[in-house]
């Protein structure tokens, strides 16, 4: 395991938290100023800086032809980073945003925004860098404001800009900022600029175009598999059935090198691979290679032993009779449930799941002849696969170059998981037979090699009293999260984030409260999945507390209501979400083709809130979502139309999860190998979707996960209201639902 990070808080709301004639700007990060100088000096972009030592956000290129480029901290993956980037310094700069030509960074310690590192992911992107990113605008207006007064011989106060050009009203004259770049780079940035007004804004809160929406309709865009570099090889794998296995020998080797087009033939860590001049002819020949692998070990999970199951996973973890760890703790539980009228007990489990991302993971790798590397592959931390990079290749960081493409497939896929990943191969190829070679996996490799969403399980238990209110709430959490295992030198507790999220910290005011954490480690690779631990356990808690309303003889949306009394913001997402369907009725009730009923979630997942309400029949046995109707806190935004197109997107994947996906094991070997044994959400399977988004002017949250940990509950909780079965077991597709 190579370290990815380096030591800080653990609360996972904490840490998921030029060209000549350019004008190449910095925006300060005074506080980390400190921190920086103790680290020694800078290299690379950062040698850039200000102040050396200084932690740069982004640099911003303004050439003489009026060209400008923004160097992006973040990879753009669809989420739309790159035109909010655009909206938040085109607005302090005074540039429309359709000007801005924006590009991943190369790595470098200059845009390490994400408190202290450097990541897309956690929904953390937009909200880690508003402030930085407009001061970054803000400046750069300022040094081209005093560039003009110097040029044109009058005050700062008596220009004003607009559209990238600086303006004298009393002369009527004007400079463009192309024109000022060169004077502009000569001046000392002031680090305490004046930001705008936001009741003057132009483009921040605005719906604008997002600036790839042209390239990628008419099959421009350039993803890692559509990249080519001269004089390449192209490589296809063959992965070892189970993780943890070698290859021992290979019967027909002399036969598979006699193939077309075939160029070499590798034995590679937990794999075998063939070199050739296309990647058809290097599938066909990897395919064709007859491989003996070492024994797995027989049982246990400490690996993937011969006899690894999900069964023998999941019972596993509920088998575990340690105590754990406490990771929520108010009141006295004990007490409560001695005095409780009624007690509710239920299990929630979930499956691994896989990414299914569109496009399989590739790589290109090229050693150059001064001794350094060159490294082209999909990623979410350049320096993180900087650094594994150099260690894979020899070589020291500096030595590595990482080009980071657009990601076409995202939601924790291109983290380091180790043998889930490509790169590696592609730098061993590249060094074994001394040309640039491209990996790229086939879809049946990427299925057997992908790092999954942990399989879960929870036990609960509540307190009533009298009244129907529950008094008491005590959950037991067995497993393991991404946290735990990538980021454990970040944890200063053995409690992992990832795998409580959505079960601790919830906003329902329960009085008597314990919920702890006990690991058990998984024997496969696990990942950082879309809304992370939140995509599974506020489907166990939401779930459970419509179970709590029941056995309480409690309306699901009256019990939440009083639960969250004095909860301004809460109220207000339930109310909205209540009217945004027409009034909360649960049913079941007559609608359209048959009966119909719905069921009700919140959710409060990076830093944003969540109100969503599922419309479901049952049709032959199976459930039918018709509507999710989404109200969506997310304190305040940048773009609504990305915020609404994120929030669909996420609703989609959350009632494909919860509704189809899971991976199965069986004798060590996953049982899904392409989506025609994985199902996903069809067409046919898609609600209409109804968002509202509520800003309410708390900090500003996260968007891109938010949306989905409120769909799989309220699916569940509007199957139990129509049915009255309880599905405890995802996803649903297991369960035989009555008709109705």
């Amino acid at each position: 395991m190579i370290p990815l990070l380096r030591p800080a808080a653990p609360s996972r709301r904490r840490f998921l938290a030029g060209a000549s004639g350019a004008l190449v700007l910095s925006a300060l990060l005074p506080a980390r100023l400190a921190r920086a100088e103790a680290q020694g000096p800078a290299e690379g972009a950062g040698a850039l800086a200000p102040k050396p030592g200084t932690r740069v956000v982004a640099f911003l290129e303004i050439h003489p032809d009026g060209t400008i480029r923004l160097l992006s901290p973040f990879v753009e993956g669809g989420q739309g980073i790159a035109t909010g980037m655009a909206q938040i310094v085109g607005e302090e700069l005074d540039v429309p945003p359709s000007r801005f030509v924006v590009e991943c960074a190369p790595p470098g310690p200059d845009y390490a925004v994400v408190n202290g590192i450097r990541m897309t992911g956690g929904s953390f992107s937009t909200r880690s860098s508003y402030e930085t990113m407009r001061r970054l605008g803000a400046t750069a207006r300022d040094l081209m404001i005093r560039a003009a007064a110097a040029k044109l011989k009058v005050q700062d106060g008596e220009l004003t800009t607009r559209d990238g050009v600086v303006m004298h009203a009393a002369s009527n004259r004007s400079l463009s900022y192309g024109d000022l770049a060169a004077d502009a780079l000569k001046l000392k940035p002031n680090e305490s600029v004046p930001l705008r007004d936001p009741a003057t804004f132009r483009y921040i809160r605005q719906p604008v175009p997002r600036l790839d929406v042209r390239d990628k309709s008419t099959g421009r865009a350039v993803y890692a598999i559509d990249q080519k570099v001269e004089g390449m090889l192209y490589a296809a794998v063959q992965h070892a059935p189970r993780l943890g296995t070698e290859p021992k020998g290979l019967a027909n080797e002399a036969e598979v090198r006699a193939m077309p087009g075939v160029h070499s033939v590798h034995r590679l860590p937990g794999a075998v691979a063939v070199a050739a001049d296309s990647w058809w002819r290097a599938r066909k020949a990897v395919e064709a290679l007859k491989v003996e692998w070492t024994a797995p070990k027989a049982s246990g999970l400490d690996t993937v032993a011969a006899d690894f199951s999900s069964e023998i996973m999941l019972a596993a973890l509920k088998a575990s009779a340690d105590p754990g760890q406490v990771a929520e703790e108010k009141g006295d539980v004990a007490a409560a449930f001695a005095k409780a009228t009624k007690v509710v007990e239920a299990d929630y489990e979930a499956p691994y799941l896989a990414h299914a991302q569109l496009e399989p993971p590739s790589a290109i790798a090229r050693f150059d002849g001064d001794g350094t590397l060159d490294v082209w592959l999909p990623n979410q931390m350049p320096e993180v696969f900087q650094t594994v990079s150099a260690k894979v290749a020899g070589l020291q960081p500096a030595q590595v170059r990482i080009h980071s493409p657009m990601l076409g497939g995202f939601f924790g896929r291109h983290f380091f998981y180790e043998a889930s990943n490509p790169f590696p191969q592609a730098i061993l190829l590249a060094k074994a037979t001394g040309r640039p070679v491209k990996v790229l996996w086939s879809r049946e490799e990427e299925f057997a090699r992908d790092a999954v969403r942990p399989l879960s399980f929870s036990r609960f238990r509540a307190a009533i009293d009298p009244a129907g209110q529950p008094t008491a709430l005590e959950v037991r959490t067995v497993g393991e999260g991404p946290i735990g295992r990538y980021f454990s030198m970040m944890m200063q507790t053995p409690v992992d984030p990832s795998a409580v999220e959505g079960i601790v910290e919830k906003p329902y005011a329960v009085p008597n409260r314990r919920m702890t954490f006990t690991k058990v480690a998984h024997p496969v690779n696990i990942a950082f999945w879309r809304s992370v631990g939140h995509s599974m356990n506020d489907a166990f808690y939401e779930s459970f507390l419509d179970e709590v309303a029941q056995a309480g003889g409690q309306d699901p949306f009256a019990l939440r209501m009083a639960l969250l009394q004095g909860n301004a913001r809460h109220r207000t997402l339930l109310s909205t979400v209540a009217e945004m369907s027409g009034g909360w009725q649960r049913g079941p009730y007559r609608g359209e083709g048959g009966m119909r009923a719905r069921g009700l979630a919140m959710a409060s997942p990076f830093g944003s809130e969540t109100a969503t309400i599922a419309e479901v029949s049952v049709e032959g046995g199976e459930a039918r979502v018709h509507n999710l109707w989404i109200a969506f806190d997310p304190g305040s935004i940048v773009n609504p139309a990305i915020v609404k197109a994120q929030v669909e997107s996420a609703a989609a994947l959350g009632l494909s999860s919860v509704l189809f996906e899971q991976i199965v094991y069986r004798d060590g070997v996953r049982q899904s190998q392409n989506y025609d044994t994985y199902p996903v959400l069809r067409r046919e399977h898609m609600p209409k979707v109804h968002v509202s988004i509520v800003e309410s002017g708390a900090p500003m949250g996260g968007v891109g996960e938010p949306g989905l940990p409120g769909v799989p509950p309220a699916v569940l909780n509007a199957i139990a209201a129509l049915t009255g079965q309880r599905v405890r077991a995802l996803p649903v597709a297991k369960t035989k639902l009555s008709s109705v």
